[in-house]
């Protein structure tokens, strides 16, 4: 029975739906994002004459796209809103936050412990993930090159939709079977959402295509989704409820923020004594924060020392006991 994992680190509380030590999905927190299920008061700041949609302002600044506006409503009025889909950054611009009016209490977003119950599976809190899945998952997300026997997928994030493109040797058909179990364990482990586009092979044979729907639909039968079916050029589309970023959106959007979190990981799990030597590039070193610095000294109780190179990749940095 598959089982939720929850590590609480610093700077993010990271989760991973395991099964027989296969990682099914992956979840990544930041801490003090409004998430959806939080209820804020807010105040509409405009909207078109007869439209139910308009845009509100929250207490922090922020701006929101709402929907659902009741006829009544006028520009200035004050509003309970729920939030239904969390800002979402993509390289230079922002998705704006999706909320819509709600007569419920203000409350703030369900915890990580919460929102990852509402799937019904069991949950458990451990210091370290076991077999640690964890810096593949961050690698691939920060590379977005996935390989698969016979070829390799390449996933992207882009303001429209997040991208999967299928390179390989193989016969189009083969290679086009072959990408799909790959295909189906990389949605749950990036947590992708929203719009997905996978672009196959193109297939002229529409038995072929069909055979290729057919398997993607039963590696995805368990992920509640829509798919159109694959069209003459290879293309498909996937579209599934999305709530926020996933954590390919996470990583991408924040690769030296990725990248101090997992140094910070990796220190964590020095257990040999001694001061504790950090090493990362210029880049990811500006990444961390004082607090998480400070976080650090505290759970391992050491002092921290800095090795600066550049010549490191993002995911690369280092950590390991030093004598004083």
């Amino acid at each position: 029975m598959p089982r939720w994992l929850i590590e609480d680190g610093i700077g993010e509380t990271r989760a991973v739906l395991v099964e027989d030590g296969e990682v099914l999905a992956a979840r990544l927190f930041l801490p003090g994002e409004t998430r959806a299920g939080a209820i804020l008061e807010a105040r509409l700041v405009a909207r078109q004459s007869g439209s139910r949609r308009g845009t509100v302002r929250l207490p922090s600044g922020e701006e929101a796209l709402i929907d659902g506006l009741e006829k009544s409503a006028s520009e200035g009025a004050p509003l309970r809103v729920v939030v239904t889909r969390s800002a979402i950054r993509e390289g230079s611009r922002v998705k704006r936050m999706q909320v819509r009016p709600t007569d419920k209490a203000p409350c703030p977003p369900p915890t990580p412990r919460e929102e990852l119950e509402r799937d019904g599976f069991a949950l458990e809190q451990v210091r370290r993930f076991p077999d640690d899945p964890w810096p593949e998952l961050v690698l691939q997300a920060l590379d977005g090159q996935i390989p698969f026997p016979g070829g390799m997928l390449l996933v992207s994030p882009t303001p429209a939709m997040t991208l999967i493109d299928i390179d390989g040797a193989l016969p189009p058909a083969t290679l086009a079977m072959a990408a799909v179990p790959t295909i189906a364990a990389c949605i749950g482990q990036l947590d992708l959402n929203g719009a997905i586009g996978i672009d196959f092979p193109s297939l002229e044979r529409k038995d072929e295509r069909r055979a290729v729907d057919t398997a993607l639909a039963e590696a995805l039968d368990h992920w509640p989704h829509q798919s159109t079916a694959m069209n003459g050029f290879g293309f498909v589309q996937l579209v599934a409820r999305c709530e926020g970023p996933s954590l390919l959106h996470r990583v991408h959007n924040d690769p030296a923020g990725a990248g101090a979190r997992l140094l910070l990981r990796r220190a964590e799990a020095v257990s040999e004594p001694g001061i504790l030597l950090l090493g990362a590039s210029r880049t990811v070193r500006a990444a961390i924060r004082p607090e998480w610095e400070e976080e650090l000294a505290r759970r391992t109780g050491r002092t921290l020392r800095w090795s600066v190179d550049d010549g490191l990749a993002l995911g690369g940095g280092f950590a390991q006991a030093v004598a004083s």
